[in-house]
């Protein structure tokens, strides 16, 4: 695991980086996870063997630092990132977020374009209002949700889940869920609609209608389905969402059947 010291940020923000040639997949993960959780078994798949990965632990998140004073906006998840690439001297990387990642992903990628080459979101957030976990945990009071509400939560998620949630800090999750709420201006679909950059938009079967797929079709942007799945594609269907990831991915990977 790496690390490094964001000024802005007052803090460590630490990641795993795994070797490999091409263009690197940049994982981000969603509210309350961790790269460090969620990924290696999707990065370590053989469809995606020899490809270079960063699996990236936000702030606050998995084993980054928990700064008293981090945001926990979208703008400062995607500027810890951007951060992180540019301390690896990485360009032209494929960003993969799922849930908050896949939001922050779309403002990373209209902020430092030149970063990456693809974007490929698994049920991003895309419209301001919050998603299931998020409205709920940002509808308390910032106090009240660390002092009772994190325990509350954690009491009625699944083992799985609540084992992530558990290692996050609970002030940055309530600040990151508000920023989740909020949205950006212009939105993140908008801003998702309006990038340079090849883009797909992966959902689970189980969860449509998904909140702002129909923008994306009209948008131009191709939609890639993981049969059977629901949000908790990329740690309950592996190998499912691997097969979307493969099919989203440019044509020049050895194992992309392409769109």
């Amino acid at each position: 695991m790496r690390s490094l010291y964001v000024p802005s940020a007052g803090a460590h923000v630490r990641w795993t980086d795994i070797p490999g040639e091409g263009a690197p997949h940049v994982y981000l993960h969603g509210l309350g996870s961790a790269g460090s959780a969620d990924f290696p078994g999707i990065a370590a798949h053989p469809g995606l063997a020899g490809r270079p990965a960063i699996l990236v632990d936000l702030l606050g998140h998995g084993y980054s630092d928990r700064p008293e004073t981090f945001p926990g906006t979208l703008e400062a998840h995607a500027e810890t990132v951007a951060a992180v690439l540019d301390h690896c001297a990485v360009r032209g990387a494929v960003l993969v977020g799922h849930s908050m990642g896949g939001a922050v992903a779309i403002v990373l990628a209209a902020r430092r374009p030149e970063l990456c080459s693809r974007v490929v979101v698994a049920e991003p957030n895309l419209l301001a209002g919050g998603g299931l976990y998020s409205s709920a945990i940002a509808a308390q009071p910032e106090r009240d949700f660390v002092g009772h509400g994190f325990r509350a939560l954690l009491a009625g998620l699944e083992p799985e889940y609540a084992a992530r949630m558990r290692a996050a800090d609970p002030a940055i999750v309530h600040r990151s869920a508000v920023g989740l709420v909020r949205g950006t201006t212009p939105g993140v679909a908008e801003l998702f609609h309006g990038l340079p950059q090849p883009r797909v938009l992966i959902v689970g079967a189980r969860s449509r209608p998904y909140p702002g797929e129909d923008g994306v079709r009209r948008a131009g942007i191709p939609v890639v389905e993981v049969p059977g799945a629901d949000h908790h594609m990329v740690t309950d269907d592996v190998p499912g969402f691997v097969a979307a990831l493969l099919r989203a991915l440019p044509s020049d990977h050895p194992a992309s059947p392409g769109l």
